[in-house]
């Protein structure tokens, strides 16, 4: 931890999921007391189910951790800029191949004891009706409650955007017929997935009942649009049965694809998979993964147990979706997260428009450092465009299409690199002049009195997971 800064303000973040937890974090271990602020449990969401900080209500997994990758990446970013949360998540880490997964319960607890004890954080569970006035990190996260979400909105007019986003099912692993399952992962490596094969009449059969389902209307507090527009769900995120409806084959190039895949029954390639990935390190619970859905839950019983494996399946969570409210950044916020129209806010994780646990992290931390700054009286910081924390955060503070939607970590936010590489060579190029310049950076701001977490109480160590700068 820092040298403690007396006699400075308290920073105030709002929020106890993911970006504000990092937030907290990042400011106290910088020497500034935090208030951290969260209404649950006496105000709860439609989502969230307990009253645990960084509760992780939609899937466990945190994307991809292999090198290389765009999600890979921009983990491998989050821990040598000394990230909280995933310091906790590669500790509670469980199967899930080429994927960094996560053990929920124990995710969230760990990160809720952390927190509650760190010296200078003091946690208060209360209802934030008002902005705070003062240094303030909101992170109150894409279920905004109504009253915060009118008095943001007073600060910065109309320009609110929204999408619907989903979570898939979770089934218990003593109601699955492991005869009819198979354990594997696509191309080979650890079996960290079971995976239940389709002939093409089983899969044409399944295609139909989603697409007769019978599904949840819209609850009231997520018919913000007239009827008659179509849904803007988040393409990144589509429930089973809309990609149902987009066309016969689309569900077996999505979440069925049976590439890298082959039944040992037959010993060929299946015609379409359902995989299910386990959910805790004890493998009680699987989530189908990519089977977010909107489907009655009757309906989502009997089209789910035409799944071969499933015909039985205890079903622990049911899928469903729900509104997503985000604010639209390049009009409203400052690249370093501070609303345009409120110096001293920040905005951070999925409200200022990023989309993704990891993505959410990463903003949790940019805004965390920038107010705990700002309450130094330190410039700004903003990280090398040519990072994937930079880039994602220039994109959904300074790119203004004409509809502006939430992003996730790709490598096309990067700017090109200067050799004529194509393929995973450009991928590579990319991803080593990230670290590189990450580095660098650090070392700039280290220069001029920027401290980090530290590794093993803060961050893992900088350099793992065969990443090289």
């Amino acid at each position: 931890m820092s040298k403690r800064h007396e006699g400075l303000p308290a920073v105030t973040v709002v929020g106890g999921g993911l970006a504000g937890c990092e937030a907290a974090y990042q400011i106290a271990e910088r020497g500034l007391q935090v208030i951290l602020r969260e209404m649950r449990p006496g105000t709860m969401t439609e989502a969230h189910r307990t009253s645990k900080l960084a509760e992780l209500v939609c899937s466990n997994s945190l994307r991809s951790d292999e090198p290389g990758s765009a999600p890979g990446l921009l983990k491998e970013e989050l821990r040598r800029l000394g990230s909280l949360v995933m310091r906790v998540a590669d500790q509670t880490s469980v199967p899930a191949g080429k994927a960094l997964a996560v053990d929920r319960e124990e995710f969230s607890q760990r990160i809720s004891n952390l927190i509650e004890s760190h010296p200078s954080i003091s946690l208060v569970r209360d209802e934030v009706q008002e902005l705070p006035e003062g240094i303030t990190v909101v992170a109150s996260g894409p279920l905004t409650s109504a009253t915060l979400a009118r008095a943001l909105g007073e600060v910065i007019g109309d320009h609110y955007l929204y999408f619907y986003d989903a979570i898939s099912p979770i089934v218990s692993s003593g109601s699955l017929d492991m005869a009819a399952l198979f354990a594997a992962s696509r191309y080979g490596g650890y079996p960290a997935y079971l995976n239940a094969a389709m002939g093409e009449s089983e899969y044409r059969a399944f295609r139909t009942a989603l697409l007769d389902g019978e599904r949840f209307p819209l609850r009231e507090f997520e018919s913000l649009e007239e009827a008659s527009r179509d849904v803007p769900y988040f393409e990144g995120c589509l429930p089973a049965e809309e990609l149902a409806r987009r066309g016969e084959d689309t569900l077996r190039f999505g979440p069925m694809k049976p590439v890298g895949l082959t039944d040992p029954k037959t010993g060929r390639r299946p015609y379409a998979v359902v995989q299910l990935r386990p959910e805790n390190r004890a493998c009680t619970m699987y989530n189908l993964v990519g089977f977010q859905t909107k489907l009655v839950r009757k309906d989502q019983r009997r089209v789910f147990r035409m799944i071969p494996g499933l015909e039985r399946a205890e079903f622990l969570r049911y899928g469903s979706v729900h509104r997503n409210t985000y604010i639209d950044g390049p009009r409203c916020l400052k690249q370093t997260l501070e609303l345009r129209a409120r110096a001293r806010t920040y905005i951070a994780g999925q409200l200022c428009g990023v989309e993704g646990y990891v993505e959410s992290v990463a903003s949790g931390l940019v805004a965390g450092i920038n107010a705990a700054r700002l309450a130094r009286a330190l410039p700004p910081a903003v990280l090398p465009l040519t990072s994937m924390v930079g880039a994602l955060l220039n994109y959904v503070t300074r790119d203004a299409p004409w509809r502006h939607q939430p992003m996730n970590a790709n490598f096309g936010i990067l700017p090109s690199p200067d050799e004529d590489v194509r393929g995973k060579a450009r991928r590579k190029a990319k991803a080593e002049r990230a670290l590189r310049e990450l580095e660098e950076w650090m070392g700039r701001q280290e220069e001029s009195g920027e401290t980090w977490p530290a590794s093993g109480s803060g961050a893992a160590p900088r350099l793992q997971m065969g990443w090289s700068t």
